[in-house]
């Protein structure tokens, strides 16, 4: 944990989109402990890490500000589906 003032911040990791030469590299970032807390409870109720959950939310804030007219229901649905893996190609008719 590292102490800045008064506020109690925790460093963690957060797998961002940031290019080395092709790579992905994970860069510390400082986040709240409520923030840290909160993402904790709820990484635990959906079965993920809370680097996971944070990135979750990242790329649903992301969705959200790029398609205002879609509701938060609709695109948790899409990345959903977006995740699922297709066991066979479909045949349309």
């Amino acid at each position: 944990m590292f102490i800045e003032g008064s506020k109690k911040l925790l460093f963690t990791t957060f797998s961002g989109r940031v290019p080395v030469k092709g790579a992905i590299m994970a860069i510390p970032v400082k986040l709240s402990e409520a923030l840290i807390e909160d993402a904790r409870r709820i990484a635990a109720a959906e079965h993920r890490s809370v680097p996971k959950q944070i990135e979750y939310y990242f790329r649903l804030a992301v969705i959200a500000e790029e398609n205002p007219d879609l509701s938060f229901s609709l695109i948790r649905e899409i990345m959903k589906a977006d995740a699922e893996q297709a066991t066979q190609e479909y045949t349309f008719g």
